[in-house]
């Protein structure tokens, strides 16, 4: 990308922010330049880094936290011994920390640090640097921090690090001293413990002199390719062939929370460019059981960023980059890092769709996963679901069954923790897993049914460009979708997001007498819901009973195909029982069912229909004879 090009990108997401000011919360910014020089024969690398800090707040900060990630590969870390106890450890993780040797552990130690050429004083503890001001911040002034650091990359154990078992040389990712966010709750200054990230918006400007012999991709646009001649689109401009045993290589990325890269000599790397996406950069090691695959990659991904696009939003960036980096898959700001070797070709596209897909949540709305990593992992597997069943043509009338029984398993097994809950401070991996990726899922394809799907799919387009750039919490996305559907939705974010509290409906009785049917309905789980109840007579004719909940405070505007709804009074929550009366003999009518579309996470469907399944055992009551 010209320079001309890349502050013409830069004044269209400055010019965005202006646009949805009235939805806008205060944003701390930055503008990052680095010169970084990596040695890869000691896999260190040295550091100058000029960090010009925003302070958009309206409070004075008299102290500021960088996070320096690399220090939790160390023996005796917090992450070392948080994977050492916990009763699930990450298989990849386990104790492979504690038994680091010198030349393979990270770190990042800080020379110098200065505030507008003032020195400072600071203390490192763990993965927090805390460094006290020589002057305090006022509210909207800026300041200027010059450090001078140095690092070194560890073997790689989770996501950044060194000659992974895939053979790739350097994952940089987490890899340099980067200021916490400070936002309208506080500093978010949360130690490295192998969870989630959250980063200040801003512009970043990257110089890496590495090995000549090195193809290096990453987060950005990459400014000198004809300086590097490494086999970037180059616009039809001669490649001028370097003669040197080093090379800088130069990026800039605008309006980013993160900047990432990766650089191993034997790295492949293509481009595909179609109209109206994002040019696509793709490398990997070219080995046998990585090439076949790799090449079939990019037609996927089109495909892919096309439905994206379509359905939840347009992808505002330029480029993006699919980059092996030997340890299942991570995303970041324009680029992911993905393991590269797949036994099928089914399981390198899902990670790179997943990954991909974070750019929308994690790396364009840039909510705080650690705080809400729901409405990351959660959104993105959603979106996932919807993608890969259109893409590999399953046409599966519920793309998100599993993550529907991952909850209820984690249910059963007692396990399930509020959403709420930190990411870094579940009790086990699985509730953290299930808990983000899974059950945030669940709560959007449960929203659909709440609220009906059309206002849903328009919610979820609103939510991604109201809230593009901004941080958004959990309470924002619900007021997005109480102005599409018109609806109460809070009491929809508190029961999910904030308890551990379930949905159980059965039809406890059905009785007929002068030709009519009573239906008694009963609220075993805490949680309450509005109620899509289905009567199907041995005629074929469907009818659909339609309960609102009291708590929406109206109703949802969605008809189901081949049935008549018949609209009835609100249910409030705290009545265990409803009824209501049905105009035919129970005789003609075949089923009579509770939500047959199943998009509520109802943890024991076996008493949601009528006739029940054990009626050998039962009265047309529902009682045990």
């Amino acid at each position: 990308m010209s320079k001309n090009r890349y502050f013409l990108v830069k004044i269209a997401f400055l010019l965005s922010f202006g646009a949805f000011a009235q939805v806008d919360r205060w944003q701390q910014r930055v503008q990052y330049t680095m010169d970084i020089d990596m040695d890869v024969q000691t896999n260190r690398f040295k550091g100058k880094q000029k960090l010009v800090y925003f302070n958009n707040s309206p409070e004075t900060l008299d102290k500021v936290f960088y996070h320096l990630y690399f220090n939790a590969f160390q023996p005796n870390s917090a992450m070392d011994v948080r994977s050492r106890i916990i009763a699930d450890p990450d298989g990849r993780v386990r104790d492979r920390i504690s038994k680091l040797k010198e030349n393979e552990i990270g770190y990042q130690k800080i020379f110098s640090l200065k505030q507008d050429g003032t020195p400072l004083k600071y203390t490192i503890e763990g993965t927090i640097l805390e460094v006290t001001l020589a002057k305090p911040i006022a509210p909207k002034s800026q300041v200027t921090f010059e450090m001078e650091f140095e690092g070194q990359v560890p073997i790689q154990i989770r996501r950044s690090g060194r000659d992974n078992a895939e053979g790739v040389r350097y994952s940089m990712a987490q890899w340099y001293p980067k200021m916490a966010e400070y936002d309208y709750q506080g500093w978010h200054a949360n130690p490295y413990i192998g969870r989630e990230f959250y980063g200040i918006w801003g512009d970043f400007d990257v110089k890496i002199t590495i090995d000549s012999t090195y193809m290096v991709g990453g987060t950005g646009y990459l400014q000198n390719a004809q300086e590097i001649g490494k086999g970037y689109d180059t616009k039809g401009k001669a490649v001028k062939r370097p003669n040197s045993n080093r090379l800088t290589w130069h990026f800039k990325a605008p309006n980013v929370h993160d900047f990432m890269w990766a650089a191993d000599p034997d790295f492949t790397h293509t481009i595909r460019k179609e109209a109206d996406l994002p040019e696509m950069h793709f490398f990997y090691k070219k080995e046998r059981q990585v090439e076949e695959k790799w090449k079939q990659l990019p037609d996927y991904m089109v495909k892919s960023f096309k439905i994206m696009n379509e359905r939840f939003g347009k992808y505002p960036y330029e480029q993006f980059s699919f980059i092996q980096g030997g340890d299942g898959g991570m995303e970041y700001p324009m680029a992911t890092l993905i393991l590269g070797r797949h036994k099928e070709l089914e399981g390198l596209v899902g990670v790179s769709v997943h990954e991909s897909i974070h750019n929308w949540y994690y790396g364009v709305l840039g909510t705080n996963e650690s705080l809400y990593s729901w409405m990351d992992e959660g959104f993105t597997t959603f979106a996932e679901d919807i993608v890969m069943n259109q893409i590999f043509n399953i046409n599966a009338e519920n793309p998100h069954v599993d993550s529907y029984r991952n909850y209820f398993g984690l249910v059963k097994a007692g396990q399930n923790e509020p959403l709420s809950t930190h990411a870094d401070h579940y009790r086990t991996n699985r509730a953290y897993s299930i808990s983000s990726y899974s059950i945030g899922s669940t709560f959007l394809y449960q929203l659909s049914y709440v609220i009906g799907k059309d206002a849903f799919e328009k919610g979820m387009k609103e939510y991604f460009d109201t809230w593009k750039f901004k941080h958004p919490n959990a309470n924002d996305f619900i007021r997005i979708m109480e102005k599409v559907s018109g609806l109460e939705l809070d009491w929809y974010k508190e029961y999910w997001v904030y308890s551990s509290k379930t949905i159980d409906y059965g039809v406890k009785a059905v009785s007929s007498e002068n030709n009519e049917t009573t239906v008694v309905l009963e609220r075993k789980g805490e949680m309450p819901m509005p109620i899509d109840l289905v009567v199907t007579y041995k005629s074929g004719k469907k009818e659909r009973y339609y309960i609102p909940l009291e708590l929406m405070r109206g109703e949802k505007k969605e008809e189901m195909s081949g049935a008549t709804t018949i609209l009835m009074d609100d249910w409030g929550w705290v009545y265990p029982e409803y009824v209501f009366k049905i105009g035919s003999d129970v005789k003609e009518i075949s089923k009579i069912e509770i939500d047959p579309t199943e998009r509520m996470a109802d943890v024991d469907r076996n008493n949601n229909s009528y006739p029940y399944k054990n009626t050998k055992n039962t009265d047309l009551k529902g009682k045990k004879k």
